[in-house]
């Protein structure tokens, strides 16, 4: 990691530092953020485009990142996920963990995020994080832009991504659910957390929740408390749930709310993603020490 992490000094003069500093465009086309939401969000139970609190979340101008930068994250990012495959690492990482994350379902995780602080000596890795939000509001936000200052190569490179993004995320989590099963995709997803409703990223949850359910998923946005394990099978309201897309910050699934996920995540009943042990593996600070290394 630190042959990595030298790579990544450079001058504080590039292009994108230049525009930071001298750049004052407003890029963001609210107009077509709000048709953008608007779209989304038909057939939801509430039209939040029409909620002023949900354009808070996003800002007028940009941040230009220089393109080494990009090439040094993502170069940090694949000596992580390459280091987190060796048994040694493994071996290390779980000795401090709690027992349920030495169950090994097969998932890796979804809508991981590396978190890192951008300066003059290059990126800086903070944290890991095993159930990142912001990945459907900031697609919502790339795609609602104004150029300015002149063509941005960043912008010519980022569209095929932004144009393939809904294909994308249904493939990480057919990958994901393959992982674990044989069949070739879940009938029933439950996107859970702890009262979905009042979580700061919850037009995220119905974001997922439209994507799944327009590639065949039919997909629940639920509280742990809705969920029943019985006979092998995990449910709610009646209904087997095959796969769980897992908000909860209770990584170990240790609290008594979040029992019937817990019993049927160890008795192979339903696919959990991300799960406790790619948090263990992954996301626990103490592991910093270990990449460090």
């Amino acid at each position: 990691m630190q042959d990595v992490t030298q790579e990544n000094q450079r001058t504080s003069n590039t292009h994108a530092d230049q525009l930071n500093r001298q750049c004052y465009c407003v890029t963001l086309d609210r107009k077509a953020l709000t048709e953008s939401l608007r779209n989304q969000f038909v057939g939801a139970e509430n039209d939040l485009s029409a909620v002023p609190e949900l354009h808070h979340l996003f800002s007028n101008t940009p941040v230009f990142v220089p393109r080494a930068d990009i090439e040094s994250m993502e170069r940090i990012v694949q000596a992580i996920e390459s280091t987190a495959e060796l048994s040694l690492y493994q071996e290390h990482a779980l000795s401090w963990a709690p027992e349920i994350a030495h169950f090994n379902p097969g998932p890796i995780g979804a809508f991981m995020g590396y978190d890192f602080h951008l300066g003059p000596d290059g990126p800086r890795l903070i944290e890991i994080n095993t159930n990142a939000g912001g990945a459907f509001l900031n697609t919502v936000l790339a795609r609602a832009q104004h150029s300015c200052c002149g063509p941005s190569q960043q912008t010519v490179e980022t569209k095929p991504a932004l144009d393939g993004f809904e294909d994308a995320v249904f493939a990480m989590f057919i990958q994901e659910w393959q992982s674990q099963r044989t069949g070739t995709m879940p009938c029933r997803l439950a996107i859970v957390d702890d009262a979905p409703g009042s979580q700061f990223m919850f037009p995220e949850f119905q974001l997922a929740q439209q994507l799944l359910q327009a590639r065949g998923i039919d997909t629940l946005i639920l509280d742990p408390s809705e969920l029943e394990y019985v006979d092998g099978a995990l449910t709610a309201q009646g209904k087997p749930i095959d796969m769980v897309y897992n908000r909860l910050v209770d990584f170990a699934l240790e609290a008594p709310a979040h029992e019937a996920l817990r019993h049927a995540y160890l008795n192979g009943a339903v696919v959990v993603t991300p799960n406790p042990r790619v948090h263990a593996l992954m996301a626990d600070k103490r592991n910093l020490i270990l990449l460090s290394d």
